[in-house]
């Protein structure tokens, strides 16, 4: 568990840094990720030790699927991220890496990278987020389970290498419909409600069988590979106690690190090149 210990204490400092960015010299290199998540856009920034300097999260619909939907505005709020860091760092940030989801088409990939080019980054390195997510948990060998807001992602890594992947269409979209459902909220509310850790009791029963479908399908997709740890990321794993469920249907040991969320975004900027 040594190898987690730091990967959480890594992503404890970035938390911290989101909100109280460190005081750097103007010349320091720095290496900045931008992560375009279905439910949050998130920029990282680390010095050239892959120490945590500064960071901004902010909530938007603008990927579904790994697909930029709303070209425009993931534009304008990269660009504003951009602009906040670069007011708190007293500095212009000029060159990012970013991600892609695993399984996605070239022209998508393209649009992802110019999402990031049109917001004034360089772009300097395109990884796939396994890789990125691998990185900050420092694991060879393995199963990384990408659960986001609209799909359940699977890579299976064998000596650092990805020699597997699939992705399949449940996420925290769909925990939300079930809530909004459920509870005779609008579906904003719901999204809202679901992640208010007093409302856990209230959540978790209500959500159990899609996560329930999500392990089957982890399960589904981890069967014939030689598979001893399942390692789950992104911002739906948050939800307290979906490792159970995910180990106990899956029937292999499952590890979710601190703030699921940050994960890949720390794994982008982490593999930076300047």
């Amino acid at each position: 568990m040594v190898m987690l210990n730091e990967a959480n204490a890594l992503i404890k400092e970035m938390e911290d840094t989101i909100l109280k960015p460190i005081k750097i010299h103007e010349k320091e290199e720095l290496k900045v990720g931008v992560d375009l998540g279905t439910s949050n856009i998130v920029i990282t920034v680390l010095d050239k030790n892959n120490i945590p300097i500064a960071g901004e999260i902010y909530p938007a619909s603008v990927v579904k699927d790994g697909i930029v939907v709303e070209y425009l505005q993931a534009v304008t709020i990269v660009r504003k991220l951009k602009e906040r860091l670069e007011i708190k760092l007293n500095r212009t940030l000029n060159y990012a890496a970013t991600a892609i989801p695993p399984g996605i088409s070239r022209g998508n990939i393209k649009v992802i990278s110019n999402v990031v080019e049109a917001a004034d980054f360089n772009v300097t390195n395109v990884i796939d987020e396994p890789t990125a997510a691998s990185s900050v948990l420092n694991i060879q060998n393995g199963a990384v389970v990408d659960i986001g807001g609209g799909t359940t992602g699977i890579s299976i890594l064998k000596n650092g290498k990805v020699i597997y992947t699939a992705d399949e269409p449940t996420g925290g979209h769909h925990l939300s419909l079930v809530i909004a459902g459920s509870l005779g909220m609008e579906y904003e509310e719901a999204e809202k409600f679901k992640i208010a850790y007093s409302n856990y009791n209230t959540v978790f029963p209500l959500v159990r069988p899609v996560i329930e479908k999500m392990a089957d399908i982890i399960s589904k997709h981890t069967k014939g590979y030689d598979v001893d740890n399942i390692y789950l990321v992104g911002g739906t794993c948050c939800l307290r106690d979906m490792e159970k469920i995910v180990e106990k249907y899956t029937g292999i040991r499952t590890i979710k690190p601190y703030n699921p969320l940050l994960v890949t975004p720390i794994g982008i900027a982490m593999n930076s090149v300047n």
